[in-house]
């Protein structure tokens, strides 16, 4: 899909040449146009509005008409223009490790007659983790808003309509409007959910904000960019500013949070990532609990919470010795680009283990390779014949089997129980027996009292594996869990989830106090391990009174205990609800795969339509606004099937696509097919019939040169026709050149 729209991009970048913008130099926008080279220019680094042209002769400057010539056929795959940004503001608040972005922008649909329509389609790269909250969109004729529906009010509905919304790169979701009048303002306000990433002992928040050159108007008006950032640590400990990429004016600060503006008036837009980071000011292992009570709608009336574990900025602390044991799917599925990325990161990883640390990897397919019948110690031989080792035996071919390599990685850490053990599991496939492996494992004793020092990490590479089976299986041994969905992002995100489950300082971790209330439910039910490059932050409900002081136990990497206290704190300025929505979702989600329970299904539903977080079970739907009616008291009505099978009908709202992440693809596990494998493109034939066939459907003999471009770079006939091009005459032809058909172009 990405492919799809670079390609659809370089076309719109070609097709606005027709735009004409008059005889002052200042009415002329920036000039660098993207390239195929860049991909950074293809794909969106920053919010953007794209025009979305399937009949080229609709693209011009609405408000100085000029001459065009006039073209035939259509754009297959349609073309985008970037459209021309007037304004935007951001607000984010931060809130413990996640943030909450509130954009508001303003383009202009300045490359299309204004008397013509076009689809317009609307691109919002998040940060990590992001999750699609709403939108609200208003536009010439028609203004529109998001709500959440849920699954089984929206699967069954019968319609013809296309769907207007998705991913088209892990973290970047797009949203299409139909039938905007040339020449009209559209503003959008967005909001999604991101992690901060949390490095050097403080967090980090990155905003892609990074805008093409294009996207300026030409022009002498004000250009203003704006952010509004507000932090609250939820500690009570001060907080303290360390980076910043944009110039920052402080507005306020107490202890524990603060905020920050950024305004700017610019001639161009901004050409950076906003990236800011902070950290709380202490030395040493600090945390502290928050609770608050549930709103009035909320179906679970328990009181709400979360307690939170910082290890500080001193880097003192002993981490514990390790033992690791690297399960790497080597099914044919990962050739190429994601096998290399998991060596590169392996081979890194186990270069920087200690010499008095031990190692293993065991190579899995339809059968098993492993490299020492026991565990080796972390020498620079060893080392040296690991790396010859994964040379010869990482290669990919074969099925997919994991049971077999979880057992035997097991096995080999069972007999040693006083030092830290880790197992890795890299793969992305799914298996048919997940739920027994899920099984085996928690029967095995993985984070039980047999077992107190043996953790669990997965790492999911593209969609055809359960990422829901993963993260089961790391939550059962208090591992971690982390997913890469494209190529590029193996190597960083291994490397990280490598880093933050081995810098283990605190392991099992308790909190006294809780097991005095009743009804009591934590997120995630294990506490995970408290490490340099992961903090501990655990959400939960209960029934009871909790008293003013919780006492932290655990075990450091000496083998002695640790004891800390937590102060006890009631919070209103948390939305505690909110914050911890999409991990509670994943993890319940997980629990229902896991259980197949209907129950914790719609548990997961209420979950999603409360704090419009979009899950497995429930259905984002665009509305147009005079569609919607409003309640007695001002809120927006809830529709039941009936209602939104109606509104279906006389196409008043739009369903988007499903943005769970589903639970795996058994069938194209099988067939090996690659992450991301590329579909085959239409029939070269078809695209020139298409690209050459006039409204009256006879054959032109003139026709749109950007149709014609794209379907002559896959011809396989020698092909020879004059064209009308927008600014020359250009003659195209196809000739055989040993075995490869050759485009050349003869600029007359």
């Amino acid at each position: 899909m990405a492919d799809d729209f670079q390609r659809s991009v370089q076309l719109g970048a070609q097709l606005s040449k027709r735009i004409y913008y008059g005889k002052d130099p200042s009415l002329k926008p920036p000039q660098r146009v993207p390239s195929m080279d860049k991909s950074s220019d293809l794909l969106p680094t920053s919010p953007m509005a794209y025009a979305v042209i399937y009949d080229p002769l609709i693209v011009d400057n609405p408000d100085i008409r000029s001459y065009q010539p006039y073209v035939h056929g259509r754009c297959n795959p349609p073309a985008v223009i970037p459209l021309h940004m007037y304004g935007i503001e951001v607000e984010v608040d931060c809130y413990l490790d996640m943030a909450f972005v509130n954009l508001t922008a303003t383009w202009r649909l300045h490359c299309v007659n204004g008397n013509k329509k076009c689809d317009c389609r609307f691109a919002f790269p998040m940060g990590e983790q992001g999750s699609v909250l709403g939108f609200e969109i208003e536009a010439t004729g028609a203004s529109y808003v998001s709500q959440l529906a849920k699954l089984e009010d929206a699967e069954d509905l019968k319609s013809d309509i296309t769907e207007y919304g998705g991913f088209l790169k892990p973290n970047v979701f797009t949203l299409k409007i139909p039938k905007v009048d040339g020449g009209s303002k559209l503003v959008v306000k967005a909001r999604w959910s991101q992690r901060l990433l949390f490095q050097s002992g403080g967090f980090l928040l990155s905003l892609p904000f990074s805008f093409p050159l294009h996207v300026t108007p030409g022009g002498k008006f004000s250009k203003k960019q704006k952010i509004v950032l507000n932090v609250n640590s939820g500690t009570s400990m001060e907080v303290l500013c360390k980076a910043a990429t944009h110039p920052l004016k402080e507005l306020r600060r107490q202890v524990g949070r603060f905020g920050f503006l950024y305004e700017e008036e610019v001639h161009t837009w901004s050409q950076t990532d906003f990236e800011f980071s902070y950290s709380i000011s202490s030395s040493d292992i600090h945390g502290g609990f928050l609770f608050h009570s549930p709103a009035p709608n909320d179906f679970d009336q328990r009181e709400m919470f979360a307690y939170y574990l910082f290890p500080g900025e001193s880097l003192n602390r002993k981490v514990f010795r390790k033992r690791v044991v690297f399960l790497v799917d080597i099914s044919g599925s990962m050739k190429g680009d994601p096998i290399e990325s998991v060596k590169k990161v392996v081979l890194a990883f186990l270069s920087n283990l200690n010499q008095d640390d031990f190692f293993n990897i065991i190579a899995f397919s339809g059968e098993i390779h492993v490299f020492s019948s026991s565990m080796e110690l972390a020498t620079h031989e060893a080392l040296q014949r690991v790396s010859e080792w994964i040379s010869v035996k990482l290669i990919p071919e074969g099925n997919t089997n994991i049971l077999l390599p979880i057992k035997q990685a097991l096995e080999m850490l069972s007999h040693e129980t006083s030092l830290m053990s880790h197992i890795f599991l890299i793969t992305d496939g799914t298996v048919d027996n997940e739920k027994d492996i899920c099984n085996f494992v928690q029967d095995f004793g993985a984070g039980k009292g047999n077992l107190p020092f043996l953790r669990i990490s997965t790492f999911g590479i593209g969609s055809y594996c359960n990422h829901y089976f993963l993260r089961m299986l790391a939550q059962i041994a208090r591992g971690h869990y982390d997913v890469a969905y494209d190529a590029d992002s193996i190597a960083p995100r291994l490397q990280r989830l490598c880093t933050m489950s081995s810098q283990v300082i605190l392991s099992n971790i308790e909190v006294d106090g809780l097991s005095n209330v009743n009804s009591l439910t934590l997120y995630p039910p294990m506490i995970q391990d408290l490490s340099y490059g992961c903090p501990v932050i655990i959400s939960g409900r209960y029934k009871g009174k909790i008293p003013e002081s919780l006492k932290v136990h655990g075990t450091l990497a000496d083998m002695s205990n640790f004891v800390t206290e937590l102060k006890v704190r009631k919070t209103k300025d948390i939305p505690l609800d909110k914050v911890f929505a999409q991990t509670q979702i994943d993890i319940l989600t997980a629990k229902a795969w896991f259980l197949g329970s209907k129950e914790v299904e719609r548990q997961v539903a209420e979950i999603s339509m409360l704090t419009g977080v979009p899950s497995e079970y429930t259905r984002m739907i665009l509305f147009r606004t005079d569609a919607w009616n409003e309640g007695p008291d001002g809120s927006k009505e809830a529709y039941d099937k009936s209602s939104l099978q109606k509104l279906v009908s006389s196409q008043q709202i739009v369903l988007l696509q499903n943005l769970g992440i589903g639970f795996g693809d058994m069938k194209k596990t099988i067939e090996n097919l690659p992450p991301g494998v590329i579909v085959k493109a239409p029939d070269t034939t078809e695209l020139i019939v298409k690209a050459a066939t006039g409204c009256c459907g006879r054959l032109a003999d003139r026709f749109c040169c950007m149709c014609f471009i794209q379907a002559l770079s896959t011809a396989e006939a020698n092909v020879y026709v004059r064209n009308v091009c927008v600014c020359k005459t250009v003659t195209y032809f196809v000739h055989k050149h040993k075995n490869y058909d050759v485009l050349a172009i003869d600029m007359n």
